[in-house]
C-alpha cells in the first residue's frame, strides 16, 4: 500500500531526529512572497557590507524552483551547537559554532544519509541538500516551515529550545505534507540583544553587518578601518546577542561528537594566537570553520584584542 504524504512526512521526520538533527520542518517550495522586497531594500542599503555574494542570484534566492529545477518541498532541518564546556571569559573568544569539526562537513554527510534513506524507503527522490552554501533564505524557510521565529537579533529562536543551532535543507521534487507556518514572535519589548550589540549593528529589527563583530570577524577582507579600536575580545565570531537572548536560557548541550572542542583549544590565550605559525594554522584549523578567515585574517583579528 502507498504511504500517504502525512505517513511520508512522519518518517521523514523520525529519521532526521535518530542521525542527530533537533527538529525538522517542511514546506511547500516556491516564492518568498513579501519577504523579496525586504531582503531587497536590506541590500540597496548596503547592510550586507562587502559580502557581495548576497546579492548574486537574487531571483534564485527568493524562489526556490528557480534554484532546483523541478523542486515541490523544502525540508529544513535544526541541529543544536550549544556547547557543554565554554572559553573562560577572559581569554579571546570564538563563537560556539566553531568549536569544534566544520559543520558544512558533519551535517552534509547526514543530509545525504537522509536522501538515500528517502529515495530507498519512500519513493525515488530528486533534489539537493544545502548547508549555508547557497542562495536560500534559511531562516525564512525555517519560519516557513514551522521551527520558530526571526528574532530582533535576526535569528531563528526555536520555542524553548533557543537559537545556538545550524540550519540546512533539502529541496526535492516530491510533494509532502506540510507544516503550519509559524506566524508569531515572541521577543515582545525585549531589546537585550540590540542594548547588548558594543558596535550597534542591531536595531529595529535590522543587521547592518558593516558593524558587525561576526562579519568583521569572519567575512571582512584586508584591514580594518580606522575608526575599528577593538574587537571586544572577539577573535572569531560573536554570540552576544545570543547569550543575551531570555529564549537561550532553555539552551542544552548538543551531543554531537564532531562539534565537541579540543581541551587545550578552550584555554588559548592572545599569546598562543599571536604565536601560531601559518603552518600551525592550517594543521590545526583545516577541519575547522576558523579556516574561513583564514591565518592572515586571525592575526589581524589578535592585533585589535585589547
Amino acid at each position: 500500500m502507498a504511504l500517504s504524504l502525512s505517513e511520508k512526512s512522519a518518517l521523514i521526520k523520525q529519521e532526521a531526529l535518530r542521525l542527530g538533527f533537533d527538529c525538522c520542518g517542511i514546506a511547500p517550495a516556491g516564492d518568498v512572497g513579501e519577504e523579496h522586497e525586504r531582503v531587497s531594500q536590506w541590500l540597496t542599503e548596503g547592510n550586507h557590507a562587502e559580502m557581495g555574494y548576497m546579492a548574486n542570484h537574487f531571483d534564485k534566492r527568493c524562489n526556490l524552483t528557480l534554484l532546483v529545477e523541478g523542486a515541490k518541498s523544502v525540508i529544513v532541518f535544526a541541529h543544536n551547537y550549544f556547547p557543554q564546556e565554554k572559553q573562560p571569559p577572559h581569554l579571546p573568544q570564538v563563537s560556539y559554532y566553531a568549536y569544534g569539526k566544520d559543520y558544512h562537513e558533519v551535517i552534509k554527510q547526514k543530509l545525504f544519509a537522509l536522501m538515500e534513506f528517502i529515495h530507498r524507503d519512500i519513493e525515488p527522490v530528486e533534489g539537493r541538500a544545502f548547508v549555508d552554501s547557497a542562495p536560500v533564505l534559511e531562516r525564512y524557510w525555517a519560519k516557513r516551515a514551522g521551527l520558530g521565529w526571526i528574532g530582533k537579533n535576526n535569528l531563528l529562536i526555536i520555542p524553548g529550545k533557543g537559537s545556538f543551532f545550524f540550519l540546512s535543507e533539502l529541496i526535492l521534487n516530491i510533494e509532502l505534507a506540510y507544516d503550519e507556518p509559524y506566524t508569531e514572535s515572541h521577543c515582545g519589548k525585549c531589546t537585550r540583544c540590540a542594548n547588548a550589540c558594543p558596535t550597534g549593528a542591531l536595531s529595529k529589527h535590522k543587521l547592518d553587518a558593516r558593524k558587525c563583530l561576526s562579519y568583521l570577524t569572519i567575512e571582512k577582507k584586508g584591514e580594518f578601518s580606522p575608526e575599528i579600536e577593538t574587537l571586544h575580545n572577539r577573535l572569531y565570531g560573536c554570540d552576544i546577542c545570543q547569550q543575551v537572548c531570555p529564549w537561550n536560557r532553555f539552551a542544552q548541550p548538543h551531543q554531537t561528537p564532531e562539534f565537541l572542542p579540543s581541551s587545550d583549544f578552550l584555554q588559548y590565550d592572545l599569546a598562543k594566537w599571536q604565536s601560531l605559525t601559518e603552518e600551525d594554522f592550517r594543521q590545526h584549523f583545516r577541519h575547522s570553520p576558523i579556516k574561513r578567515t583564514g591565518f592572515v585574517g586571525i592575526q589581524r583579528n589578535a592585533g585589535k584584542i585589547l
